[in-house]
């Protein structure tokens, strides 16, 4: 079997005991795993720590010929962040603050139900996404468009240094266009956006609302300076030349 099977997650196991590797796997595979078996610790060492190693978790016994699990883990750390749950019959208090010490991502003694196994391999794999996903970028406090400009944190907003005297619905239009800058906003989107703050805003009246807002920025319609109207799409917030 290839080491990358389409859509699977891999998962390297580091057991002597090839019964068990062949049970988990068993186990496994039917529910989206792939399950690559070694059973000694250089060869764990050297699979999981491979420069195209495709490893989403280890499954990691502590008694090991070669060397043992715990050394395993110490110099898989060295090299990869990728999860490790230990899994053995060295179950005992100690053994498992070692192994968290060391690195590992949780710890399972070997009178374990192929149930848990699987709970507790998911959890790892979900906190691994969750610590490998990109951080979203944080939304300017303040958006500048020529000489408006709009600050979301004291929801307020200036034009040629005059502070603008908004309705709250009229403030998140602003700001929704504003936020979108150059992309096209459609009625649905930004009524959903009102809504969200149980205005009671109407779909037609969203138009209302956005004719409001342009008298107050000076702005006009024909020849838009800030809000364009995108014909049978919505409107768009463009910046002043």
């Amino acid at each position: 079997m290839s080491d990358r099977p389409e859509g699977r997650t891999l998962i390297l196991m580091v057991d002597d005991d090839r019964k068990l590797c062949r049970l988990v796997s068993t186990y496994l595979e039917p529910l989206g795993f792939s399950v690559t078996a070694v059973h000694s610790g250089p060869e764990g060492v050297e699979r999981a720590t491979a420069a195209d190693a495709p490893w989403h978790a280890v499954i990691l016994d502590v008694m090991l010929p070669g060397f043992d699990g715990f050394e395993v883990l110490r110099r898989i750390r060295q090299r990869s962040t990728v999860p490790v749950l230990m899994l053995t019959a060295r179950g005992d208090e100690t053994d498992r603050i070692v192994g968290l010490e060391v690195g590992a991502d949780d710890y399972l003694p070997k009178t374990f139900s192929t149930r848990e196994l699987l709970a507790r391999l998911r959890a790892v794999l979900r906190r691994s996404a969750a610590q490998s996903a990109p951080t979203a970028a944080m939304p300017p406090a303040e958006i500048v468009v020529g000489p408006l400009r709009v600050n979301l944190e004291a929801r307020s907003a200036v034009l040629d240094a005059s502070p603008l005297a908004l309705t709250p619905v009229e403030f998140d239009l602003l700001a929704s266009l504003a936020k979108a800058r150059g992309r096209v906003k459609s009625r649905e989107a930004l009524l959903d956006e009102c809504r969200d703050r149980n205005y009671e805003v109407f779909d037609r009246s969203i138009d209302v609302h956005i004719s409001s807002l342009r008298r107050k920025l000076g702005d006009d319609a024909r020849e838009p300076r800030y809000i364009r109207t995108v014909r049978s799409a919505g409107y768009m917030m463009v910046g002043p030349e």
